[in-house]
C-alpha cells in the first residue's frame, strides 16, 4: 500500500547565546491533541511549497520572526500519529539565525525560551524524548527515523544517521 503521509516541518529556534530554544506551550485550545504539551514550531506543508519555505513560513506565522539560517537535523515518519490515525512525515530543523521580535504567544499557546538542558523536564510528546537529543547533538549528522503511534503513544523508535 502506498504511504501518503501529511508532510510537515518541526523547527527549533535557538537563542543568540545558543543556550535556549523557543518552544510553544500549547495551552490555548483545551481539548486538542496537543493541549498542555511543549513543542517546537512548525506545521503542514502547503501545495506548491518546498519544505524550506514551509519551515520559514511556519516560524514567521507562529513566532513573528524571519529565518536567516537553518539546518536540517533529520526526518521522522510517524505512522498513526494523527488524531484519526493519520500518518505524518516531518522534516526537523534547527533555526540558528533569525531576525525580528519574537511574539509572546499565538493562537495555539505561549512562546517560551527554555534552557536546552531542561527540555527533558517539560511535558512533551512521549516520542520527543527519543529524538530531541539527536536534534541538539553537537555533530553535523542527520538522522532519519520512524516512530509508529497507536492510541496517542509511540510504539517503537528506530533511526539511522548519515
Amino acid at each position: 500500500m502506498p504511504y501518503r503521509p501529511i508532510l510537515a516541518t518541526l523547527g527549533y529556534v535557538i537563542s543568540a547565546d545558543t543556550e535556549k530554544v523557543l518552544m510553544i506551550h500549547r495551552n490555548k485550545r483545551a481539548g486538542e491533541l496537543h493541549f498542555g504539551k511543549y513543542n517546537g514550531l512548525g506545521g503542514k506543508m502547503e501545495v506548491n511549497e518546498d519544505i524550506f519555505s514551509c519551515m520559514c513560513r511556519e516560524i514567521q506565522e507562529e513566532a513573528g520572526i524571519e529565518c536567516e539560517k537553518l539546518r536540517l537535523r533529520g526526518t521522522i515518519s510517524w505512522p498513526g500519529f494523527g488524531k484519526n490515525g493519520e500518518d505524518w512525515f516531518a522534516f526537523i530543523f534547527l533555526i540558528t539565525q533569525w531576525s525580528g521580535q519574537v511574539k509572546t504567544d499565538n493562537s495555539e499557546g505561549s512562546l517560551e525560551w527554555i534552557p536546552i538542558s531542561q527540555l527533558g523536564s517539560l511535558p512533551l510528546w512521549d516520542g520527543d524524548r527519543h529524538f530531541l537529543p539527536l536534534v541538539f547533538a553537537a555533530d553535523e549528522t542527520i538522522f532519519h527515523g520512524v516512530m509508529p503511534y497507536a492510541q496517542g503513544k509511540p510504539q517503537s523508535w528506530n533511526y539511522r544517521v548519515q
